[in-house]
């Protein structure tokens, strides 16, 4: 049976019902991970855990060692990833308060450590990311939402920024035209990195405000705080319907 980690992000930083079995932190070639990973029991499935921005989640996006997290996930044997961001909502139809599992991304990141390639092995690392989120593992997500009548969207473009800071209208105007459907700033090397080594990789989105110039007041810590704490509720609910489909023994 494959094994599964989740990736927690703004509003994520614990599972709600995780029994902790032990805690890891693996060293990797990349230095450590953002914080000790947590394996546990989530009903009747053995999982890992690791929250991308740290204890206290004080890592920034830009700062986050994605590869250290990624390579110590798979050094613990994990198969399979489902990475948790809170975004932005662009299109009209990503409201906050919507879920949406993403098919597609645009990198719009830049200066980070974004591959585990530096050319010391003498091959180049091309990988196929034509479609950047495993289709088996986010058609797993899609299906258990149907089933759970969760709402979502169950398709959407990704476009991942630097941060920390928010975008100005321009830059979500220009993302519009890009064809993005939500903004958040963490998706990317992620993905990336997991193709690399192997692991499936999809994401869940929680949209916990309209986008720089879309909404009608200024973008808030309370704000979306409010919404996180209803949505976190969800995404709990969409995990634990996943993991009782795909990885319980």
């Amino acid at each position: 049976m494959k094994q599964l980690a989740i990736i927690g992000g703004t509003g994520i930083d614990q599972l709600d019902g995780l029994e902790i079995i032990q805690t890891h932190m693996p060293q990797t070639p990349f230095g450590a991970p953002s914080r000790m990973i947590q394996e546990g029991r989530l009903g009747g499935a053995r999982i890992f855990f690791l929250h991308r921005h740290g204890s206290p989640a004080a890592i920034p996006p830009h700062l986050i060692n994605y590869r250290a997290n990624i390579w110590a996930l798979q050094s613990l044997g994990v198969d399979d990833i489902v990475a948790i961001n809170a975004v932005g909502g662009i299109s009209e139809s990503m409201q906050p308060g919507r879920l949406v599992i993403p098919d597609q991304l645009i990198d719009y990141t830049w200066g980070r450590e974004h591959s585990f390639d530096d050319g010391a092995s003498g091959d180049l690392m091309h990988i196929d990311f034509t479609e950047p989120y495993d289709r088996e593992l986010r058609m797993a997500l899609v299906q258990v939402a149907d089933a759970g009548r969760i709402p979502h969207e169950a398709s959407g473009v990704h476009g991942v920024t630097q941060g920390p800071r928010l975008e100005t209208a321009a830059e979500i105007r220009r993302m519009a035209r890009d064809g993005c459907d939500v903004v958040g700033m963490t998706g990317m090397p992620e993905a990336s990195l997991a193709r690399e080594l192997g692991l499936s990789y999809a994401a869940v989105c929680m949209v916990v405000n309209p986008a720089a110039g879309l909404g009608d007041l200024p973008i808030s810590l309370a704000m979306m705080r409010e919404i996180l704490q209803r949505e976190a509720a969800v995404v709990t609910q969409l995990l634990q319907r996943l993991l009782d489909a795909r990885y319980s023994s």
